[in-house]
């Protein structure tokens, strides 16, 4: 016997819905659906988010880096989540923010780049083209009153030129030689800016990773939802690389003199 009424053959009326199968969609009246799932709402805060990403520019590309945590507000919930995506082959976006957001722009991204792959055209997306696409989506998103709720660095090489950029919810956009986001704004620009502004063209690899690193260990002493495991990324002319998940030497005894530290 088939128990499920919907397949009894029976006719329907569109006002009512005798056979009490909500919420079938397009045979049940609006009200009565309304009822089953509530009135539609938008996101108004994000639940996990991911904190700071930090770009720069150096002599051979660009460098980026992440923690790989995801707070669950103050709740350091996930501790593998990677930040750090690569789009193509010059391309890596880096994003902040609310964590399910991020996974929706990556099913973008890999939409738009298998469609881009099938038309087999000889073009490539470049990292500007990246940019301009989550310029728009975000932008649009915004524009509808439901953001994604995400600050974004998208950075790579296009035809031997360097790029780095930054959109945010609201579609707002720059492009700039060193960029951070999140805690990475008050804590780790400054460093940026005067270990990175003006010499672009003279920090080698050992040195951008230098100084990543010492913007990374900054913000684990000073941001409360860091955490001491990260992903560093090099895009240059050769392609991209990102590393496994490492750690940093760190330094808490300073801490003993603090007053209500500890014990």
């Amino acid at each position: 016997m088939d128990h499920f009424p919907s397949n009894w053959g029976k006719p329907r009326a569109e006002s009512t819905d005798a056979y009490n199968t909500v919420p079938l969609q397009q045979t049940v009246p609006d009200q009565l659906t309304a009822s089953a799932y509530g009135p539609m709402t938008r996101t108004q805060a994000p639940q996990v988010t991911g904190t700071s990403i930090l770009a720069f520019k150096y002599r051979d590309g660009v460098m980026m880096a992440a923690d790989m945590l995801g707070s669950y507000g103050s709740l350091a919930r996930f501790r593998d989540i990677e930040r750090l995506y690569p789009v193509g082959q010059h391309t890596v976006v880096g994003a902040s923010g609310d964590i399910s957001d991020y996974q929706y722009i990556q099913h973008l991204l890999d939409s738009v780049m298998i469609k881009e792959h099938c038309a087999d055209d000889g073009h490539v997306l470049g990292t500007p083209h990246i940019y301009e696409y989550l310029w728009r989506v975000l932008y649009n998103r915004r524009s509808k009153f439901n953001p994604l709720w995400n600050s974004l660095v998208v950075g790579g090489i296009n035809k031997g030129e360097k790029f780095l950029g930054y959109v945010d919810l609201r579609g707002t956009t720059y492009q700039s030689t060193t960029i951070a986001t999140g805690f990475g704004a008050h804590l780790a620009q400054p460093i940026l800016r005067r270990r990175v502004e003006g010499r672009e063209d003279e920090i080698t690899e050992e040195e951008a990773i230098d100084i990543i690193n010492e913007c990374l260990r900054v913000l684990f002493y000073r941001d409360a939802r860091s955490l001491n495991k990260f992903q560093r990324a090099k895009i240059t002319e050769a392609g991209l690389e990102v590393t496994e998940p490492y750690s940093l030497e760190t330094e808490w005894s300073f801490a003993e003199k603090i007053r209500g530290y500890g014990a």
